[in-house]
């Protein structure tokens, strides 16, 4: 059971309060946690990422166990402690302005 803090705005749009538990069929992946979490909450798809290129959005950021997963690929696996369910995975909007 992996669990997922969504930002505020993307609970709003599951309608879920606190953080989300997901069950994975496959490998823990950040693309498998994303499409486990469009299939239960239908609302947010193409709202982590974009549906046609695939691609995390860009003011969305992915942290867990105090790293940067943004960058890594979608493909690449969560660390141990979120696929085992220790530690969340965070998705965090991006502040942007000046």
């Amino acid at each position: 059971m992996i669990r997922v803090v969504l930002p505020y705005h993307l609970r709003t749009l599951a309608r879920v309060d606190g953080e989300v538990r997901l069950e994975l069929g496959g490998p823990a992946t950040l693309a498998a946690l994303i499409d486990a979490l469009e299939a239960r909450y239908p609302h947010l798809r193409g709202t982590v990422r974009d549906p046609f290129t695939g691609r995390r959005r860009p003011f969305l950021r992915f942290f867990a166990c105090q790293e940067d997963l943004s960058h890594q690929p979608l493909e690449a696996l969560l660390p141990e402690a979120v696929s085992s369910g220790a530690e969340p995975l965070l998705i965090v909007a991006a502040v942007a302005g000046g």
